[in-house]
């Protein structure tokens, strides 16, 4: 299993969700945190890519269709991290435009 790390703006992301989807976000990061790797390199995730004016190639997202979030992360090979940048709503790609501005800090 791969380490997990969070942005400190992830974590406040996840202490904004009621219980049950705080509970169900944490599951998927611990099941994704198996193997995080994109899918053209062996993983279960879908890798993004630059559109909507956000450049997020190599990052990864998961999609939590029920609850209608989305998880922003960056996969770091060398140290077998797996780092949270954004838990939100997709709401027209607000989620990825979020993750473009937290990483551009």
């Amino acid at each position: 299993m791969w380490k997990v790390e969070y942005l400190r703006e992830s974590l406040e992301d996840i202490k904004r969700l009621d219980h049950s989807q705080r509970l169900q976000v944490v599951k998927a990061i611990n099941k994704v945190a198996v193997n995080p790797l994109p899918q053209a390199q062996g993983g279960y995730r879908k890798p993004l890519s630059n559109k909507s004016g956000t450049n997020l190639a190599g990052y990864c997202k998961i999609k939590l269709l029920r609850l209608g979030l989305r998880i922003v992360y960056k996969v770091v090979r060398e140290n077998n991290i797996m780092k949270i940048v954004v838990v939100s709503a997709r709401a027209d790609d607000e989620v990825y435009i979020l993750a473009q501005k937290r990483i551009e800090q």
